[in-house]
């Protein structure tokens, strides 16, 4: 993944706003200061501060091979996921994989448990939110079955793949107006793994910039243009 450009009010400012884009917290980057910025005189005229950041080099941040990744974490969600299906009277078959898209999870993830069968919906629920839930609990109970923080994606009938692609539509229809009025765009509230998508999208494009604004479920991601 390439390194994201990003300003701010501050130094530190501009980090987080990178580091949001990136979808990466500060120990899994490299930060480069393209300028300290500097305050004007009653706020005008100053110059905000830069940044470049760049995922450090290492295995995490390769790509993952086409075999379906393996270990005891994996099988042990797996095995978690089946007896929670059981639970809720779902029959449906999983299957592994390694992550391949930032909808997957890309760079944050171990491994991708797809589930399929029929009339799954009760696994997706209204814009994903049963999904995530889901996720989560699938995730706190293998951490603390393993004594260890556990990363793994689940996914419902490609429902995340197509989510994914509407929303990078999304986020270039909307840079595209922004453009062509000059005019910042805040987009609907999305949970995190869905505004990364969004940042992640916009994060070559010269024109626009993208930050999350907003507290807790508010949390939207607003589009600007580049000044």
């Amino acid at each position: 993944m390439d390194g994201v450009e990003a300003d701010g009010k501050t130094v530190d400012e501009a980090i987080q706003r990178a580091l949001e884009q990136l979808g990466l917290d500060e120990t899994e980057v490299e930060v480069e200061v393209l300028s300290m910025g500097r305050s004007g005189i009653l706020g005008i005229g100053g110059d905000r501060a830069r940044v470049l950041v760049r995922p450090k080099s290492g295995p995490a941040r390769t790509t993952p091979s086409a075999a379906p990744p393996t270990g005891e974490e994996t099988e042990t969600a797996v095995g978690t996921l089946e007896r929670l299906l059981q639970l809720m009277s779902v029959d449906a078959a999983i299957s592994v994989r390694a992550p391949e898209t930032p909808g997957d999870g890309l760079g944050l993830v171990k491994a991708v448990l797809d589930v399929s069968g029929e009339d799954l919906g009760i696994l997706i629920g209204r814009r994903g939110a049963t999904l995530s839930s889901l996720q989560f609990l699938v995730n706190l109970i293998v951490s603390r079955q393993m004594k260890t923080r556990t990363a793994v994606g689940i996914d419902v009938e490609g429902y995340r793949r197509r989510r994914e692609e509407s929303l990078k539509g999304l986020a270039l229809r909307m840079a595209d107006r922004v453009r062509s009025t000059g005019q910042s765009i805040t987009l609907e509230p999305m949970p995190p793994n869905e505004r990364r998508i969004v940042h992640l999208a916009l994060a070559k494009d010269l024109s626009v910039i993208t930050v999350s604004i907003g507290e807790g479920e508010s949390r939207k991601v607003a589009i600007t243009p580049r000044r």
